[in-house]
């Protein structure tokens, strides 16, 4: 027997992590930056981590979800950087 499928649509979406710097941390929350753009970020699910000013985490819906190296946050970006620029050439590409 056959099955009827819809075929898949070709929009894709996403959640993302964005990586950010410490800029200092009172208790559970950090003060990050990123790009230019300061944010509080909340650091409960890391308080088993040793955090400090200068480090990079992964942020996801206002959560420092993981501590990463410099190297790793400036990868991110260039994706984040090169994923902009193919839909931007996508949007331009059906205008």
């Amino acid at each position: 027997m056959g099955v009827n499928r819809k075929p898949r649509e070709e929009n894709w979406n996403m959640c993302l992590a964005i990586p950010m710097q410490i800029i200092d941390i009172e208790g559970s929350l950090a003060r990050c930056r990123a790009r230019g753009i300061e944010r509080r970020v909340s650091l409960f699910m890391l308080q088993d981590q040793a955090l400090e000013a200068g480090d990079y985490v992964m942020v996801h819906v206002g959560y420092a979800i993981q501590k990463v190296q410099e190297q790793a946050a400036l990868s991110a970006w260039e994706a984040y950087d090169q994923l902009a620029g193919l839909e931007q050439n996508r949007h331009d590409d059906h205008a």
